[in-house]
């Protein structure tokens, strides 16, 4: 039976997940896998709805209750999406996981970062990805990509540059800490050098 794979994509708004995510995909079908595109918040009918209120709720969200909303999200994603896909064999594409809440909710709204990887391992009963896709990107350039989106800003996109600034330093430091789960790329560079070097690292995970 084919082992399953489980890959998550992380870096700032504006980064570039989306597209490198529909590349990984399509040449992953391309190699005969079975590929299973998720997201957090919003992979389920239940994150939909966790999604509208982290995102899209118009008044303030204390930074706690934002990040056990995120939990909880998890907890549900993992045991009714990701494990059961993973089970069956399939790869997993995952748009953010714990990592991301890491960076906004514990550096971007100043929490402890260490209480809320710890919050995200509990609701998720320890689930860790095989390989985290981390597309770096400075916030004034982020920026500048959401700015030509024309597109309103969710509650986390509209922050101010300091708290992306924090938000990238803390992706960088996870990043740094688990060097052999996260491949950190250049999201500056063109499209198709990223997706390759993403399918490079990602290559040896399906043998």
């Amino acid at each position: 039976m084919t082992s399953g794979l489980w890959i998550t994509l992380e870096g700032g708004d504006g980064s570039g997940k989306t597209t490198q995510a529909a590349l990984l995909e399509q040449w992953l079908r391309e190699q005969g896998r079975r590929v299973v595109r998720t997201r957090e918040p919003g992979g389920t009918d239940v994150g939909v709805l966790i999604r509208d209120i982290v995102l899209h709720h118009r008044g303030d969200i204390a930074p706690r209750a934002e990040a056990l909303l995120y939990a909880a999200d998890r907890a549900h994603h993992v045991a009714t999406l990701v494990r059961p896909a993973i089970e069956r064999g399939d790869v997993v594409l995952q748009d953010r996981y714990l990592d991301s809440s890491v960076a906004y909710q514990g550096a971007g709204r100043v929490l402890d970062g260490g209480e809320i990887r710890d919050l995200s391992l509990w609701a998720a009963e320890g689930a860790l990805p095989d390989l985290t896709v981390l597309l770096d990107v400075d916030p004034a350039t982020a920026r500048g990509r959401l700015d030509a989106a024309d597109k309103p800003f969710d509650r986390l996109e509209a922050e101010k540059g300091a708290f992306h600034e924090r938000v990238r330093a803390a992706f960088l430091a996870l990043a740094e800490a688990d060097p052999d789960r996260f491949l950190v790329v250049d999201a500056t560079r063109a499209i198709d050098e990223i997706a390759a070097e993403i399918r490079s690292r990602v290559a040896p995970h399906l043998s």
